[in-house]
């Protein structure tokens, strides 16, 4: 039997979180000598369905095509995936809120438990994945016939883009539900990366002191290094930042290049979040911080001072 990953896409492009769990599917194929099919429903998405195709290690991809599967809704997308799940051992979705809404719908229908937020694959039946707010780690093996997963994307790097030469299967789609509808929604458009796409984040805490001192310290020096910004539970909490900046357990979960965390205490829920991250920078003047057993540099002061004298090293070196 093949291994089927349920794609996310605005119906133009591959969301990052699809190759994630492109990759994770492949692994698991790997036990298996199994194919990796992907499932791409949307309305006039053809693009994105042939795009699905050429991802390296897809041999199929099923696209069926109607109006009330434009926006993803849990209920029509849990439909039209238990319709072909039969024929599938795995089924993958992103551990996104897109993929954790659909998941459990289907994990139910199909009366088998679901495998929440792998980040390794031991083998067909086995995975890893973190509890405890990421302290530690919880190695899971099911016996059920189908396998419903979400996948922690952070913990597998994404498929090649190129390299697939995946035919695409038009399927009838399944009738809309009729129990939900898509209103409308209100997107904030900004110029930086996306946060939990973006290769560079600086995030700010509740050491800041309010969202004017945000502003002034922390987005010039994201600019300066192209970076997302992001922020901790405690900062958005106190209004500094807008929740979709949120980095933690009840946030984001990102690994960029880099991570500058400053003024971040390092609470277990942040850090669970941020510190899979390849590079992590923690500013804070407490040296007892948390934050610190997890930074692979640390600088002991007060962000009032480091962050302009990191800003004149960043001029210095033409940054």
């Amino acid at each position: 039997m093949a291994v089927l990953v349920i794609s996310e896409h605005d119906n133009i492009s591959l969301k990052g979180a699809t190759l994630n769990t492109i990759q994770a599917a492949r692994e698991i194929s790997f036990f298996m000598d199994a194919e990796v099919h992907v499932l791409v429903a949307g309305h006039r998405a053809r693009a994105v369905a042939q795009a699905a195709g050429e991802v390296q290690g897809v041999t199929k991809v099923i696209h069926p095509d109607a109006e009330y599967l434009a926006h993803g809704l849990a209920e029509n997308m849990a439909a039209q995936v238990l319709a072909i799940a039969s024929n599938y051992s795995h089924i993958l979705f992103p551990a996104t809120a897109s993929g954790k809404n659909i998941a459990p719908r289907v994990a139910a229908k199909l009366d088998v438990g679901q495998i929440s937020d792998i980040t390794k694959v031991i083998a067909a039946d086995t995975f890893e994945r973190p509890i405890y707010a990421g302290n530690a780690i919880a190695t899971v093996q099911s016996i059920d016939v189908t396998k419903v997963i979400t996948v922690r994307t952070t913990g597998f790097d994404p498929a090649a883009t190129t390299g697939g030469s995946a035919a695409v299967e038009t399927q009838a789609a399944q009738a809309d539900s009729g129990k939900s509808s898509f209103v409308g929604s209100e997107i904030a458009k900004s110029d930086r990366p996306e946060l939990t796409a973006a290769k560079i984040i600086v995030s700010g805490g509740r050491a800041l002191g309010s969202a004017e001192k945000f502003n002034e310290v922390m987005t010039p020096l994201a600019d300066k290094l192209g970076a997302a910004l992001g922020a901790s539970r405690a900062a958005v909490d106190a209004g500094y930042a807008p929740n979709d900046w949120q980095v933690g357990q009840t946030g984001k979960i990102v690994a960029p290049q880099l991570y500058v965390a400053c003024g971040i205490s390092g609470a277990i829920q942040h850090l669970a979040g941020m510190k899979d991250s390849k590079v992590i920078v923690a500013i804070n003047k407490d040296p007892d911080a948390p934050i610190f057993q997890v930074a692979d540099y640390g600088w002991v002061t007060d962000y009032k001072t480091a962050v302009p004298e990191l800003m004149a090293a960043l001029t210095a070196i033409g940054k």
